[in-house]
Formats: C-alpha cells, structure tokens, sequence
C-alpha cells in the first residue's frame, strides 16, 4: 500500500486497527486517502465498495469533506441517489456523493478526525433510504 503523504498519529492507529488495506496518495497538490473494501449499509447494488476522502492540506484544522466510492453506489430498489458526480482519481473512476455537514463549524478541531468522517459517511449513506 503507498504512503505519499502522513496521517497524524490517532487516524493511522485507527486505519490499522480496522480490517481493510488503505493507501494515501497524491495527485498534483491533491492528497486522498483510499480505504479498500469498505462495507456499505444493506440496499445498495454493492456490498463493499473503496471509498477515497480527500484529505486537506490543512487537515485536522479544517473538516474532511464528502466521499467518494468506486465502485459506484445505486440503491437496489432503483430510486435515484441525488447530488452525485464522477471523477477521476489515480486513473479510474469514482462516484462523488456531494454531502455536507449543515454548518462547517460542526467539524472540532482536536474531536473530529478520519473514524468520525467515516460515521458520517455511513449516516449518509443510511440516510439515502430515509428520503422517499
């Protein structure tokens, strides 16, 4: 797995306290963290999906936004998943999911790191089957 880039401290023992490979990588100035094989809630096309997040320069002071999977979510029961896009990184395709925390100010410096940005992916992604 590569390490272009260091993680701090708590997000590297968390990373390897889970059971799925990861990866930091750079593309140009932008650093991403690649997590393989992440386990998605029941009711979508896939069960297990990698999921990147992209990793701010200035992160932990600043929030870790959205997420984005490859391969692609779809829910099974056909509903449209709004406020998705594609983009490339390290040379394939992935899935934007455009979610963001209500207020930028909910991300606590100090508090907050990667493990909570992954609770919140995950309420995301149970989130998706509340919409109707």
């Amino acid at each position: 797995m590569r390490r272009m880039f260091e993680l701090p401290e708590d997000d590297r023992d968390y990373l390897d306290s889970i059971d799925n490979d990861w990866e930091t990588i750079k593309e140009g100035d932008v650093r991403w963290l690649i997590i393989k094989s992440f386990a998605v809630p029941a009711g979508y096309n896939n069960s297990i999906t990698d999921v990147a997040l992209r990793i701010p320069d200035s992160y932990p002071d600043v929030q870790i936004d959205m997420a984005y999977f490859n391969p692609f979510l779809a829910r099974s029961d056909g509903k449209t998943i709004n406020q998705l896009s594609s983009l490339n990184i390290d040379g394939k395709v992935w899935q934007q999911w455009s979610r963001h925390r209500p207020n930028p100010s909910d991300w606590q410096p100090g508090i907050d790191n990667i493990e909570r940005h992954l609770f919140f992916v995950m309420a995301f992604l149970n989130g998706e089957f509340k919409k109707r």
